[in-house]
């Protein structure tokens, strides 16, 4: 059983107000982000933006701690992995031609049984990857060291509202009335589509990734449309729909290459270690260690029921069958673990990547549809996302002193609600603009969806698709980005061009706060803290513009569905 010591230090942390504010924004952030990596086959981490505006709101009504802001965020921000697991798998069926197969009780099913797999799985890893192990994960200590910087207060419920405020009525006068063209500088170039996206979500992902990894990205499609595309055709060597087919597998094998590279050099060397810290953190019974019951024998025990229920659930309700589902559910805690050590050392969450690795597993040994094969791959990314998600979470709970149980509960939460708005919103995305809007050079690119969709189908260009692989994991090894390369190869030219202006937006950026404060006379830590709070603007009006246009995107689908039920 909990000591009433602990129970009392979840008072004041997990609050009903905290609930409802992280309730609310998890609904945002849920949709913003499933609309988000459809559109532009990207999802950035919203940990931050979460905990920055689960602070405001908390102060807003009252006297607010930073363990109080830390859980609600947790709450917000989870539902957006849980979308970016459905996104990044379940189109590729839409793009089969399966949209008529799966239901959004499929979809939530999907994500439901991710969602509680992810769940167990952080609450038996934790104590050895956040205490033990004591990984970095910097995206979790990134979010704490943001709620410290942010306990001062502000201008940020302005900056963020007056942005999202920008961005939306931009994308109604672009979307809905038609009077703001979509692409600008538009260029006729035979199998490149060269153009300015007028799009404030593309240009803000590229100034919060930031210029260095999205200069790899922009090198990528210059390289796969310009080298290949243009400089192929133009040589003679092969024609454009076969040049386009080739830049697809490259783009997919350098993708692949690289989430196989983080398995083999960061992940299966810890193998040994992870496992008998496991063993170690189970023989000692602590309220530290056991997030779910407060006894470590009972946690083991639901941990084992709820992986056989839903294994059970998935069997039947998804109609896999007891295999593939045995299967599913037994890989789910392994990929986990693999996801829960590349965010610790990377900051990178290739949660795609293990849901094809597991899907392609229960191909080789169980006779299933396709349409089913899309099921397995999302909840593996769900589970994966998740957890990559409750990790960071931790860690900055580590580092502010937060109670585990308590995020862990706000984990749970967060991740029912995102389940549902999630399968939600990807049901009134398909219905809305049909599938045949989902895939490479279409309205949403989905391009992790695309990847799993051709995996199953088939690859067009064999040769370069193991070429990229290989080097994929050559420049893994080699400290060159080869995800962020793969993408720019694999995307239309206009998102990644895009994109880069963005990130040139956030050099351009730095400079001047640099410049200015180093003509502005101030000490060390007067600059530190003056470029702390530019930092965190910048943060807070690009996220505004990324949230608004992806929210008013989201409520033109669903304005879409509603009238074409009433017509």
């Amino acid at each position: 059983m909990s000591n009433p010591s602990n129970r009392a230090s979840m008072r004041g942390q997990l609050t009903l107000r905290g609930v409802v504010i992280g309730v609310l924004g998890c609904v945002i952030i849920t949709a913003s982000s499933a609309y988000t990596a459809l559109k532009m086959g990207a999802l950035p981490w919203p940990i931050i933006f979460a905990a920055v505006i689960s602070l405001f709101f908390l102060k807003l009504m009252g006297n607010a701690s930073l363990n109080e802001a830390n859980v609600t965020h947790t709450i917000m921000s989870a539902g957006a992995m849980v979308a970016g697991g459905l996104a990044f798998t379940i189109p590729g069926a839409w793009m089969l031609g399966y949209a008529d197969q799966i239901s959004w009780l499929d979809m939530f099913i999907v994500a439901l049984a991710g969602t509680i797999l992810g769940l167990l799985a952080t609450a038996l890893i934790h104590r050895h990857f956040i205490v033990d192990a004591a990984l970095e994960f910097p995206t979790g200590n990134a979010a704490a060291q943001t709620l410290r910087a942010t306990e001062a207060g502000g201008k940020t419920g302005k900056q963020l509202f007056g942005s999202m405020a920008i961005a939306g009525i931009y994308s109604v006068l672009r979307d809905a009335l038609g009077v703001v063209p979509s692409m600008l500088c538009t260029l006729n170039i035979p199998g490149v589509t060269f153009a300015i996206y007028n799009s404030p979500m593309l240009l803000s992902i590229g100034f919060l990734v930031g210029f260095a990894p999205v200069a790899f990205w922009f090198a990528g499609a210059l390289l796969g449309n310009f080298g290949i595309i243009v400089g192929g055709t133009v040589a003679g060597l092969f024609d454009v729909m076969t040049a386009q087919g080739i830049v697809k597998s490259l783009g997919m094998g350098l993708m692949m290459g690289f989430g196989v590279a983080v398995v083999l050099k960061d992940i299966l060397p810890q193998v040994a270690g992870i496992v008998r810290g496991l063993a170690a953190d189970s023989s000692t019974d602590t309220d530290e260690q056991s997030l779910i019951s407060g006894s470590l024998k009972l946690d083991a025990g639901i941990i084992g029921l709820g992986a056989a229920a839903i294994a059970v659930i998935v069997a039947i309700a998804l109609d896999l069958g007891p295999v593939p589902a045995v299967i599913v559910t037994l890989f789910t805690f392994v990929t986990t673990i693999m996801s829960a050590q590349s965010c610790g050392q990377t900051g990178i969450d290739p949660m795609e990547i293990f849901g094809l690795i597991v899907m392609l597993i229960v191909a080789a040994f169980a006779q299933i549809a396709q349409v089913k094969l899309f099921f397995i791959a999302g909840i593996v990314a769900v589970a994966c996302g998740l957890a990559g998600d409750v990790m960071n979470d931790f860690k900055a709970g580590a580092v502010l002193g937060t109670n585990p149980r308590a995020q862990w509960i706000g984990q749970a939460i967060g991740g029912i609600v995102g389940a549902l708005v999630a399968a939600a919103v990807m049901v009134a995305l398909v219905t809305a603009y049909g599938p045949d809007a989902f895939g490479p050079d279409k309205s949403f690119v989905a391009a992790q969806a695309s990847v799993v969709a051709t995996m199953v189908s088939g690859i067009p260009s064999v040769p370069w698709f193991v070429g990229g692989f290989i080097a994929g994991i050559v420049m893994y090894w080699l400290g060159i980005p080869a995800m962020m390369i793969g993408l720019g190869v694999y995307l239309p030219f206009y998102m990644s061009l895009t994109a880069f202006l963005g990130s040139c937006v956030k050099l351009a950026y730095d400079k001047w706060s640099a410049h200015r404060d180093a003509t502005a006379g101030l000490s060390d830590e007067e600059r530190a803290a003056k470029d702390a709070a530019f930092q965190e603007q910048g943060l807070v009006v690009a996220s505004g513009l990324l949230g608004g246009e992806s929210i008013v995107g989201v409520i033109l689908a669903f304005v879409s569905v509603g009238l074409s039920l009433l017509g």
